[in-house]
């Protein structure tokens, strides 16, 4: 098909599960590739929280020997699989082409070359007897790159009017253009810290940042956050669970510091990595979605930092809480078309990738 003349149309459903366990993430989208420019519409979407049991499972996989895990891999396909079938049924969705499923990321050791997102393809497809795109990063962890941030590709072919794209999930990161190439990086830990201090508290989250807009800033604790980004920003890796669990947990633990407390210096921490990191011109538009950009109090700390540097905008509820699924889709697009997916110049491999396993087609 020559995409100069011709419309091209798929119509995919898209699957995320984010580090921070809120749940899986299903989007039905419609892409549309006229005059070589993307264009998307979303169908339909919704989150399917986790049960207990499966957040217990998905949190502590890491720690299962090797058959257990295949098991819980395989168990965990269907899963998604039967979801699938019901959003499909539950939205009288017609003409799916495909599923393009990230998965829930259980081991990220790029460096020993080795990643692992769980929710088995072979299974989604069995369940759902639909084609599947799954397994996006370990092509490029094989190259020697980072296999992440793997959303720039969406920001520059989806999101491109803005000039910073903004993630706020369990890690905050953020893709731009530098010198006419995408650039992108994780920057620090968001969700995932401020949801495990809010577990403290038996809530599973701190809803629009209340909590942590009654505490004050703790020095001692902000500069022991800094210190460890400081470390981090030489090498710029991308952000793990592994990370998180060895260098900022312990820091979150200091239970002589009030909770409330706690939450606010997160806050401060991450508005001031996340101001940190941005290229110092005036007037960026920046982009804010993920589940962070539902913290109002977060977006205030931010956008009060950048003052009149930069303008914080946060889109509709669908496309702050599915853009993540939403390009995911779009990695499975790219991928059935034998198109980049997965950009050098963000990952630090040494080619870009048409990546991703495709099963069924």
């Amino acid at each position: 098909m020559n995409s100069n003349t011709k419309i091209a149309r798929y119509k995919v459903i898209g699957l995320m599960s984010g580090t921070s366990l809120d749940g899986l993430d299903i989007v039905c989208c419609e892409f549309t590739l006229n005059n070589n420019k993307w264009h998307f519409k979303l169908k339909a979407n919704e989150t399917l929280k986790y049960s207990d049991k499966w957040k217990i499972q998905l949190a502590n996989a890491h720690l299962l020997e090797g058959s257990a895990l295949q098991l819980l891999d395989i168990d965990f396909g269907f899963f998604i699989g039967k979801a699938c079938n019901k959003f499909i049924e539950k939205n009288k969705l017609r003409g799916i082409q495909f599923i393009a499923s990230h998965g829930h990321t259980i081991f990220h050791q790029p460096k020993k070359k080795f990643t692992f997102q769980m929710g088995n393809g072979n299974a989604i497809h069995q369940i759902t007897n639909l084609p599947v795109v799954n397994d996006f990063r370990s092509l490029d962890v094989l190259k020697g790159g980072e296999g992440a941030p793997l959303v720039p590709i969406g920001d520059h072919l989806l999101f491109s009017q803005f000039d910073v794209c903004l993630n706020l999930g369990g890690i905050a990161n953020l893709s731009r253009v530098e010198k006419g190439k995408r650039v992108a990086f994780d920057i620090c830990f968001a969700n995932m810290g401020l949801n495990y201090l809010a577990e403290k508290t038996n809530k599973a989250y701190d809803k629009d940042g209340k909590e942590a807009a009654k505490g004050e800033v703790n020095i001692k604790m902000f500069n022991q956050l800094k210190k460890q980004y400081l470390q981090w920003k030489k090498s710029r890796p991308s952000l793990g669970r592994e990370g998180f669990e060895k260098s900022i947990r312990p820091i979150l633990n200091n239970d002589t510091i009030l909770l409330r407390d706690r939450l606010r210096t997160m806050v401060e921490s991450i508005s001031h990595e996340i101001v940190e990191s941005l290229p110092q011109e005036s007037n960026l538009k920046l982009l804010a979605t993920g589940g962070g950009a539902m913290n109002l109090f977060l977006i205030k700390c931010i956008q009060e930092k950048l003052g009149n540097k930069a303008q914080v905008i946060t889109p509709d509820a669908a496309t702050v809480n599915y853009k993540e699924a939403i390009v995911f889709a779009l990695l499975g697009v790219l991928r059935i078309r034998n198109e980049v997916n997965v950009l050098k110049t963000v990952t630090g491999a040494p080619t870009d990738s048409s990546a991703g396993v495709m099963i069924g087609f």
